[in-house]
């Protein structure tokens, strides 16, 4: 059993506000934890899953390799929200740069209290604490 299943609800928590908020998503660092982008993907909502490297993963969900330090932007220029489940603080700088270079939320749960920043993040309460660190797109209604 992986330690990881345990936290399947945080990524059905986390899959059903991006579902409920916003017309398509990229998630990025996926590995084969694609809980969040599965619940996504049953709402018909575009997704997309991203890692450094392919892994064998057994999903519906389109998922491609790319790095995020030197990422493809065309992966994520129609996304309206780009989000990361527990990604590595080295990751940090760059899901940033991309979400303001192709004009898309960044949404990022980190593990435990950690937070990247200047403390100014929108914190959204969907069940577990979701950071909001760029701001592009309105909610939809």
């Amino acid at each position: 059993m992986c330690v990881i299943s345990g936290y399947k609800h945080i990524e059905r928590l986390i899959g059903r506000y991006i579902a409920a908020t916003y017309a398509s998503a990229v998630e990025v660092g996926s590995g084969c934890n694609l809980t969040a982008a599965e619940v996504i993907f049953l709402a018909n909502i575009p997704i997309l899953c991203t890692d450094i490297r392919l892994l064998p993963c057994t999903s519906p969900v389109r998922y491609v390799v790319d790095s995020i330090w030197n990422p493809d932007l065309s992966l994520y220029r129609n996304a309206e929200c780009i989000y990361a489940i527990r990604p590595t603080e080295e990751m940090m700088a760059s899901l940033i740069a991309v979400a303001q270079r192709v004009n898309s939320d960044l949404l990022v749960y980190h593990l435990g209290f950690e937070r990247f920043g200047n403390g100014n993040e929108e914190i959204i309460d969907c069940g577990v604490p979701l950071i909001r660190y760029v701001r592009h797109r309105n909610e939809r209604e």
